[in-house]
């Protein structure tokens, strides 16, 4: 089975150093075999046999704390589940621009009621769609100027989540 581990908030303004040259041997040493990884945010493709996501979570971030004394939150997907993703994608009429397109990995699927509360903002310059443990992020001002970079999920959704713009989401599925 092929998977993906989308590492949230490495290598980001200098914080949570973590080189890809150092992770990739991690994951080979954990039993992980094929690892890819693309860009330094934390993308990282490996084969595995099927194993509940839980369990190489907890493998990975255990692992990621003895070598790199760091506490990541690690989001799990098959490639195949980031294919479909892209395919269920609610606003591929909407977007010309891959960098203001998002997808969030979430841990969990969001209960209903912080479902409709993220919904609630949906507005003419951002808006959101929620799949299963997805949520397709549309911002015409881009990420930063939406309300998942101002800490919208850790504060009121409070789930572990990290997001990837749409270029690399299509570039993950190809790992």
């Amino acid at each position: 089975m092929r998977y993906v581990a989308l590492l949230r908030g490495i290598n980001v303004g200098g914080h949570n150093k973590i080189k890809m040259d150092e992770l990739r041997p991690m994951f080979e040493s954990l039993g992980f075999e094929n690892v890819k990884s693309y860009i330094a945010s934390g993308n990282v493709a490996f084969d595995s046999r099927k194993t509940k996501d839980e369990t190489i979570v907890n493998k990975l971030a255990k692992a990621i704390k003895e070598k790199f004394s760091l506490e990541i939150d690690v989001m799990i997907r098959t490639i195949e589940e980031v294919r479909e993703a892209i395919k269920k994608n609610p606003f591929e009429k909407d977007h010309t621009d891959d960098t203001k397109l998002f997808l969030v990995f979430l841990k969990e699927p969001l209960p209903e009621e912080k479902a409709e509360m993220l919904l609630s903002h949906n507005n003419e310059n951002e808006r959101f769609f929620v799949n299963g443990r997805d949520i397709y992020a549309l911002s015409k001002k881009g990420f930063m100027q939406s309300i998942l970079a101002k800490k919208y999920i850790d504060n009121k959704l409070k789930t572990p989540a990290t997001g990837r713009n749409w270029r690399t989401v299509n570039k993950i599925a190809e790992l």
